[in-house]
This record gives structure tokens, sequence and C-alpha cells, in this order.
């Protein structure tokens, strides 16, 4: 995966920190609006839990190959609507979920076996997830712009740190590879990450620096 020296160490600072925040939140935060539409920060950690289990499923997955997707094509068959029944199926499982800290330490515990499991496999080995086939290092890519992207939503309404400049610099990349191309270059990294996933408007200085490639965003909901 070019450009990437150390997948592993990114996905565990991206995990680490969000796992590190979500566990000094109090209950009540849990119902707090995230930066995902219609969802608190309790949907939104039963997604994170979801997304955990997903990459101890695929590092434990190995297929002979070819790859059929990389780091940023991953994200290109990944937009899912909003009536989508993952999305609602999420919503009544964090309904009835056992309590935000019961929820955020499965996250905890899930996130350590994924960097346990990815530590033991080899960056090139190729693994299934989803229907896909790619690199141990493009799949842990995949998971470090999931948590780094949903680390923003965690924070939309908290004050709180977002995510570190390491993984939110993986967002910019693999982002910068559907468009193909530079994201504006007055955009820093979290602005890029909120405009270019539509979790934030453009503004018409936006649209003038994009041009007729505005259209094509959100790249990745």
């Amino acid at each position: 995966m070019v450009g990437v020296t150390d997948p592993l160490a990114l996905l565990r600072r991206a995990y680490g920190d969000l796992a590190g925040l979500l566990a000094g939140l109090p209950e009540h935060d849990a119902w707090t609006p995230s930066g995902c539409s219609g969802w608190t920060l309790l949907d939104l950690t039963q997604h994170l839990v979801y997304d955990a289990q997903r990459g101890l499923v695929a590092l434990s997955t190995p297929e002979p190959g070819p790859p059929d997707t990389d780091a940023v094509g991953y994200w290109r068959a990944w937009q899912p609507a909003p009536g989508d029944d993952g999305v609602w199926r999420t919503l009544v499982v964090a309904s009835a979920a056992e309590g935000f800290a019961d929820l955020v330490g499965t996250y905890t515990a899930t996130t350590r076996a994924v960097l346990v499991a990815a530590d033991r496999v080899d960056p090139t080995d190729l693994v299934g997830t989803q229907g896909h086939v790619l690199t141990v290092a493009d799949l842990l890519s995949s998971l470090t712009v999931e948590t780094a992207v949903h680390h923003l939503d965690a924070v939309h309404r908290l004050d709180r740190e977002g995510p570190a400049s390491g993984p939110l610099a993986e967002v910019r990349r693999v982002l910068e590879g559907l468009h193909g191309g530079p994201l504006p270059t007055d955009w820093d990294d979290v602005t890029a990450a909120l405009r270019a996933t539509g979790r934030a408007p453009l503004t018409a200085g936006d649209r003038a620096a994009l041009g007729p490639a505005a259209e094509r965003l959100p790249l990745f909901g």
C-alpha cells in the first residue's frame, strides 16, 4: 500500500484514541447526537463494535487471491443509503444494549483483539471482507479510516479531542484517491474529512475551487 509505512501503528493509534475517548464519557453522553445523521453516540458505538468485528473476522479469513480491491477501492462500493437495513439494525441493537459502558467495554476488547491478530500476519497477506479480497495492509487502512471519521462523529457535540494527525492523514490520502487528485489546499485534514464525506456542507468557495468535481462529493458516507 503506497504511502503508508506502518498501517498497524496507524490503526493502533486510531483505536486507542477513540476507545480512550469513549471510556472516559459519562453514561448520559450516550444519548448525545453524533455526527452521523440520526445516530446518538450509543448507536455510533454499536456501529464501531460491528466494524471492529469485521476486522477481526477478516484477519481470520485468508484468501488465495488475487486481490480485487485496495485501500481506496474498498470505499467506492461502500455507499450506504439512509434507509439501509444495516443502519436500522444498528439503531435497534443499540437500543437494546445493556448499557453504554458495557458497549464501550466490548468495543475496547474487540479492538485489542484486532490489533493482536493483525500483528500475527504479514501486511501483504490476502484476506476477505464484505465480498472483497485485499491485503492486510489495505484492510487495516479501511479500519483506520472508519475509526478516524467516526472519531470526528463522536466529538461532534462534545468538547473532546479529535483523532490524531496520522489517522487523519490516512483519511485524506484515501479521499484524494477517490477524488482522483488533491482536495482544496485550504482544507486541513479535519475539514477534508468532514466536507468530502458530506458531514459538513461545501461553501461557495469550495464549489468554485472544486469545479465540476464538487458534484461527486460526498466521496463516501
